[in-house]
């Protein structure tokens, strides 16, 4: 029997997720100044940008993690306004934090199941975890490992899997190849690209430009908390601005 894909199934006829005039502002700082965004059902989509830019509070907002100062977030044609972060994962929305967020002191399999935490169903979940170790071998290995003894490539591993355990329609990826090495950031970009071609929605942030916008559809670039250009991949690592800024050109 053939698995269905992974992403969350959705209404058609909206974008999955529309953002318009989002502002976000904490500690005194008026972090994300107006931006509009959207993702297209099944659409792999890169949010690049210098460090403070705003794409991590974006990311943060959008999972619920801040609240927005204005502007309004629609996913799959809903208001998120006045949902939680954790009725936010159950709707189909997950994110992937900066650094991990493994908890160290649980094993693999541990982790995986956190991800389900908002499911009941026990067959399916079972499924899932057996996908996940399909996704990434190297889990299967380490299932019985503590996640906090993992290199850091493992430790992203789990991240991006617990994070499918929940099953959603929205991943959101945040700097998923920091502080790793080559081969492994080969191979966890292999897996995104797999995970995008099964259906998933993908919103990435990822400080490395140009990978991103190599298997990105289209991108937005961040600049002081504002959108300062938008279109297709191609079209972003042709220009000159962003050549200049953020790929050595």
């Amino acid at each position: 029997m053939t698995n269905p894909p992974l992403g969350n199934s959705a209404n058609s006829g909206n974008p999955l997720l529309e953002v318009r005039d989002l502002q976000v502002a904490y500690g005194g700082i008026h972090a994300i100044k107006g931006i509009d965004l959207h993702i297209e059902r099944g659409e792999l989509v890169a949010l690049i940008g210098s460090n403070g830019a705003g794409k991590t509070t974006t990311l943060k907002t959008l999972a619920g993690l801040l609240h927005p100062a204005g502007g309004k977030i629609k996913y799959d044609g809903k208001s998120l306004h006045d949902i939680a972060a954790h009725q936010r994962v159950p709707m189909g929305i997950a994110l992937v934090p900066e650094g991990r967020g493994v908890f160290a002191r649980l094993t693999v399999v541990e982790n995986l199941l956190m991800g389900a935490y908002s499911r009941n169903d026990q067959h399916e979940i079972a499924v899932d975890l057996a996908r996940m170790y399909t996704l990434f071998p190297r889990l299967a290995e380490r299932k019985d490992q503590l996640a906090g003894t993992l290199s850091g490539g493992e430790q992203q591993m789990v991240a991006m899997a617990r994070a499918l355990m929940s099953r959603p329609a929205l991943l959101m990826l945040d700097e998923p190849s920091m502080g790793l090495a080559p081969l492994m950031v080969k191979k966890i970009f292999e897996t995104i690209l797999n995970i995008a071609e099964q259906g998933m929605s993908i919103l990435l942030v990822e400080q490395n430009a140009r990978l991103a916008l190599q298997v990105a559809h289209r991108g937005y670039v961040m600049e002081s908390g504002l959108i300062t250009l938008s279109g297709a991949s191609g079209e972003l690592l042709g220009s000159d601005a962003v050549q200049r800024a953020y790929l050595g050109g």
